[in-house]
């Protein structure tokens, strides 16, 4: 009631706060990212070039087919819903993904759209995306496996078996504590090259590229949050009809 009017005014300004400095940071980032790739041209050479761009499209791959393999067989079996529709439907907050490299920075954007455009409830798509933007980290934990196999290859460390699970574990376990802004999974990266042994200069060699793999992987993340919310709406039976979604859409821009 009224008694908590002040702090509920509190929170909203703090929000208010933390989304204009999320918003500066977007604006300051391309500087950010020329000096990264500046530094490692510098440093490394052209000669380095080459295993960064492998390493590159080896993550892309990897995280083109989690997306067609895993989130399409969800969507189909277990969401049931059709993978195109949904491709359609979810393009605008992918590519606000894509440009901001912030899982954060997209909530408001998947909010409105899970709800305006595929009629999940609000009860659900408030608590299943916020989680999903800050657990849910699929691409992030991709990304470090395959940082570490590239980074002990440059560095001629051949890794066992035992590292290899070691990477799985430490990878998820890092991605589920990574903040959905951009550049913190190779950050978190780190955790994952101490459990194997590998020298912390390493994230230097990803570095300066991460913030093009970060544009794959967070639309990933995000995309990932979304199918859970269709399962979760699906199972709940808060899954509203197309019709239904369509007309509070209306009414919303009336």
């Amino acid at each position: 009631g009224d008694k908590v009017s002040t702090v509920r005014k509190g929170m909203e300004e703090l929000n208010n706060l933390v989304l204009k400095l999320v918003d500066i940071i977007m604006q300051l980032a391309p500087f950010g990212v020329y000096g990264l790739i500046g530094k490692t041209f510098a440093t490394l050479g052209y000669t380095a070039m080459l295993p960064l761009l492998k390493y590159f499209i080896g993550v892309i791959i990897v995280l083109l087919l989690h997306y067609l393999i895993t989130y399409q067989s969800l969507l189909i079996f277990v969401a049931k819903y059709n993978p195109i529709k949904f491709l359609k439907k979810f393009s605008g907050p992918m590519m606000v993904a894509f440009s901001t490299s912030s899982s954060s920075a997209t909530l408001p954007s998947s909010m409105e759209t899970m709800q305006d455009e595929f009629g999940v409830s609000k009860t659900i798509s408030s608590f299943t995306l916020p989680l999903g933007s800050t657990i849910n980290m699929d691409g992030t934990a991709i990304m470090q496996g395959v940082a570490t196999i590239f980074i002990a290859q440059i560095y001629g460390v051949n890794l066992t078996m035992g590292d290899f699970v070691t990477v799985i574990i430490t990878a998820t376990l890092a991605s589920i504590g990574t903040a959905g802004v951009p550049g913190v999974g190779v950050i978190m990266l780190g955790m994952v090259l101490q459990q194997v042994g590998l020298p912390l200069e390493g994230m230097a060699l990803v570095m300066g590229i991460d913030r093009f793999v970060d544009m794959f992987r967070t639309t990933v993340n995000i995309t990932g949050d979304a199918v859970c919310t269709l399962i979760v709406a699906r199972t709940e039976g808060e899954l509203k009809g197309e019709e239904v979604a369509a007309s509070v859409k209306k009414n919303k821009l009336a």
